[in-house]
């Protein structure tokens, strides 16, 4: 059996990664990946924890996290194709959306 200790570090590993790529990437979609990288991190958090106690609610609560991830990709991919159709770019630094 795998400790719970290996499950916290690498969800801990996978959060750092995707906090690290939203502040230094500049891609809309780079951004977009890394805030899905860390849903992921609490997801697993959450199913590690609740596999230790032996609690449903957990993993229930997980389900909903990946319902609203769903729809989260689902608007944030339609937002990124509206920008792109408007400005041309996915470069964070080149969208000002208040200027015309």
């Amino acid at each position: 059996m795998v400790p719970i200790s290996y499950y916290l570090v690498l969800a801990a590993i996978l959060f750092s990664i995707g906090v690290a790529a939203f502040l230094i990437k500049r891609n809309i979609i780079a951004v977009f990946m890394s805030i899905e990288l860390m849903l992921n991190a609490v997801n697993l958090t959450f199913i590690a924890f609740a596999h230790e106690w032996h609690q449903v609610s957990g993993q229930i609560f997980v389900f909903f996290v990946m319902v609203v991830a769903a729809a989260e990709a689902a608007v944030g991919l339609a937002i990124i194709i509206a920008v792109f159709r408007a400005r041309s770019t996915l470069n964070v630094d080149q969208i000002d959306l208040m200027k015309l």
